[in-house]
C-alpha cells in the first residue's frame, strides 16, 4: 500500500517536479495545480492531475490557500506538499490543511510559525543551547535601545528584520553616526516587504561564511544531522552557488555541530526536514535562522548522503520512523549546485521569455533539475530560477572539473541566464582554493568579474 492515496503539490517549476518524481517512485498518484500562465508547464503535464488555481499573479494562485484546499478536497488527495517557497512557511496555511483533513508535508504549525519570527528562532535556540550571534536578546524597539546594544557589543552592527529574510530589511551601520539612518531604512523596509517593521540587531561580521546543517526529524523523537552545506556564494542575501561539504570546515567540526543541533531539535520536538543556517567565522558558528521547509539546494546533500530528502519527507509524514541512526549516515565525495537563474550575467535584470532551444548536459555524476523544454515560455510572475546544475565527484578539484565540462554542455538559448557568470566564478583562483565568504561575489562582480 502506499503511504498517501494522493498527493497535492502546492508548487511550480522545478521544485513541483522535483516532488512528482519522488511521489511516482513511492507510488502515490500526485496532482498539480498551477496558474493561468503555467497551464503548458512542464509540472503540469507530468501530473496524474492537475487544476488550475487563478491568474498570473502569485496571491491570486500559488498564494490563494481556499483555491488549493479546494483543489485538494474536489482532486481526492489527502495530503499536500508545499515544496519551498510560497506557503512552505505559512503556519497559517499548515493549520488550515490540517484542519481540513489534509496531512501537511512539512513541520508542525507551531514550529513553522516560532521559526518563521526570527526573534522567537533565536530565543528558542539559544534556550536550547546554539550559540548566537552577539545582538539584541530580542525586537529592538528604539534608537535608543539600539545605540546601548551596538555600543556593547562594538561596531559595526547589522540591522535584521524579525518576520523575513532574504536580504530585505537588513542595513549595516558601521559606526555610531551611521545608526539612525540604518535604523530607521531598515524598519520601513521591513514593513514594506513583510507587513512587519519589527527588527533586531546583531553584530556584523566582516568575513563570515554561510553554513547550513540539513537535519530529519521523524514523529518518534529520532533526529539525525545530514551533514552541512557551504551557500557562501551570494549575492544580495540570495544564494548562487551551493556546495556540499563546505571547504572551510572540518569533519570534527562538522560532527560537533551536527550533534548540538540534533539534540536541541530533540528537545524541541520539531519533525520532518529543516535546515539551521550558521554564520562561521574564526572556527565559531553562530545561528542565524532555521528554514522549516525543503531548501533550494537539498540536491547537493543527495549527493553526498544518498538520501532521498522528499522521499523521507513523505515517509515521515504518513508516520513511519527513519528506519536508520547518524551512525549510518556517511559522506561520499564532494557536490555542487549552481542555480540558473532566467537573469542578465551582468546586470541580474530578470529576462523572462522564450526558450528556443534547451539542452541539458549529463554523463557521470552530472544532475539537473529543471522544469524548461525548448519552446517553454518562462513566466515574468515568479522567481527567477529556471534550473539548478548539480555535480558529484570523489573530490573538489574532480567536482569543479565536472562542473566546467557540465556548464559547458548547457544549452539555454532565447533567454539569458547566469551560466556565462557561473563560468567565470568557478574559473577563480579564490573559488578553487574554497576561499572566499558571503561578500566575495560581491566583491568580485563590482571589480567587473561578473561582466
Amino acid at each position: 500500500m502506499p503511504l498517501f492515496n494522493k498527493i497535492l503539490i502546492a508548487n511550480r517549476g522545478e521544485i513541483a517536479l522535483r516532488i512528482q518524481r519522488a511521489c511516482r517512485e513511492l507510488g502515490i498518484p500526485t496532482v498539480a495545480v498551477h496558474s493561468t500562465a503555467d497551464a503548458t508547464a512542464m509540472h503540469v503535464r507530468l501530473a496524474d492531475e492537475s487544476v488550475c488555481i487563478g491568474p498570473p499573479p502569485a496571491r491570486e494562485s500559488y498564494l490563494n490557500i481556499p483555491a488549493i484546499l479546494s483543489a485538494a478536497a474536489i482532486t481526492g488527495a489527502d495530503a499536500i506538499h508545499p515544496g519551498y517557497g510560497f506557503l512552505s512557511e505559512n503556519a497559517r496555511f499548515a493549520e488550515m490543511v490540517e484542519a481540513h483533513g489534509f496531512v501537511f508535508i512539512g513541520p508542525s504549525p507551531e514550529h513553522i510559525r516560532m521559526m518563521g519570527d526570527k526573534v522567537a528562532a533565536k530565543k528558542a535556540m539559544a534556550a536550547l543551547g546554539v550559540p548566537l550571534v552577539p545582538g539584541s536578546d530580542g525586537a529592538v524597539e528604539s534608537l535608543e535601545e539600539a545605540r546601548r546594544i551596538a555600543s556593547d557589543i562594538g561596531y559595526p552592527v547589522l540591522f535584521k528584520a524579525a518576520a523575513g529574510g532574504g536580504g530585505r530589511g537588513m542595513k549595516v551601520a558601521r559606526s555610531p553616526d551611521q545608526l539612525e539612518e540604518a535604523w530607521r531604512l531598515a524598519r520601513a523596509e521591513a514593513q514594506a516587504a513583510f507587513g512587519d517593521g519589527t527588527v533586531y540587531l546583531e553584530k556584523y561580521l566582516d568575513r563570515p561564511r554561510h553554513i547550513e546543517m540539513q537535519i530529519l526529524a521523524d514523529s518518534h523523537g529520532q533526529v539525525i544531522h545530514l551533514g552541512e552545506r557551504d551557500c557562501s556564494i551570494q549575492r544580495r542575501h540570495q544564494k548562487i552557488i551551493e556546495e556540499a561539504g563546505s571547504p572551510a570546515i572540518t569533519p570534527d567540526e562538522r560532527d560537533a555541530l551536527g550533534a548540538r543541533v540534533t539534540a536541541a531539535l530533540a528537545r524541541l520536538g520539531y519533525r520532518n526536514a529543516g535546515t539551521l543556517e550558521f554564520l562561521y567565522q574564526d572556527g565559531t558558528f553562530a545561528f542565524i535562522e532555521m528554514n522549516t521547509r525543503l531548501q533550494v539546494e537539498h540536491p547537493v546533500t543527495e549527493a553526498i548522503t544518498g538520501i532521498d530528502l522528499v522521499r523521507e519527507q513523505i515517509r515521515i509524514a504518513a508516520g513511519e520512523r527513519l528506519g536508520y541512526g547518524q551512525s549510518d549516515v556517511t559522506f561520499r565525495g564532494h557536490a555542487i549546485e549552481c542555480r540558473i537563474n532566467a537573469e542578465d550575467p551582468e546586470t541580474f535584470a530578470p529576462t523572462p521569455g522564450k526558450v528556443t532551444l534547451y539542452h541539458p548536459p549529463g554523463g557521470p555524476g552530472v544532475r539537473i533539475d529543471s522544469a524548461l523544454y525548448s519552446g517553454y515560455q518562462v513566466p515574468p510572475y515568479y522567481d527567477s530560477l529556471v534550473a539548478k546544475l548539480i555535480v558529484h565527484a570523489p573530490s573538489r578539484a574532480d567536482a569543479i572539473a565536472r562542473l566546467e565540462r557540465a556548464l559547458d554542455e548547457l544549452v539555454i538559448d532565447g533567454i539569458k541566464t547566469l551560466t556565462p557568470l557561473h563560468r567565470r566564478i568557478i574559473g577563480t583562483e579564490a573559488f578553487r582554493r574554497g576561499d572566499y565568504t558571503i561578500h566575495w561575489l560581491e566583491d568580485f562582480v563590482q571589480k567587473g568579474g561578473g561582466g
